[in-house]
């Protein structure tokens, strides 16, 4: 079975029946690859990406601060009237990741559910307050945390396809 493109072998594979559809594999392999493979594949489906503007080594970027933050900064949370403070901190390309995301996840998640974040800088990171007024939202932003606070709301598609696009900056990545 002698084949030149991908498509082809899948194909082949398909027809030899060596693989049936339901074992095709949904994810396009580790994440931050899967993320710019379907961003990808939506910038090439629509005819009315401006090509000129489009830079995933960008994207690639951000998601390596992602990779970063959830992964390798040091968190400590403790709970206080109303929520949770949260200390973030990292060294080198940590530290430099939490000064690219932080302060604009603090203004997109504002106002989430009745959430009231307040972020300020230190030198090795940064202490988040994250509060409500509702009663019994507390114990749910102290269980949610740090990490839930990065995953609020629905942004982040949008955000991965702004800054692919250079619509969107976050931070001084290559190209921003």
């Amino acid at each position: 079975m002698r084949c030149t493109t991908t498509t082809g072998f899948l194909a082949a594979l398909l027809l030899a029946g060596s693989l049936g559809a339901a074992e095709l594999p949904s994810e396009a392999g580790q994440s931050a690859f899967a993320a710019l493979a379907e961003i990808a594949a939506a910038l090439r489906a629509d005819e009315s990406t401006d090509w000129s503007r489009v830079n995933l080594l960008a994207l690639r970027e951000h998601l390596v601060d992602m990779d970063e933050v959830t992964l390798r900064a040091a968190v400590e949370e403790q709970p206080i009237e109303g929520g949770v403070r949260i200390r973030v901190t990292g060294e080198g390309r940590t530290r430099e990741a939490l000064g690219r995301m932080i302060p604009m996840h603090t203004r997109m998640v504002q106002g989430h559910d009745g959430w009231r974040v307040e972020s300020r800088p230190r030198p090795d990171g940064f202490e988040i307050d994250l509060t409500t007024e509702v009663a019994g939202d507390v114990a749910r932003l102290r269980g949610l945390g740090f990490f839930g606070f990065l995953a609020a709301g629905d942004h982040h598609r949008m955000h991965h396809l702004g800054v692919a696009t250079g619509v969107m900056s976050h931070g001084s990545h290559h190209g921003q």
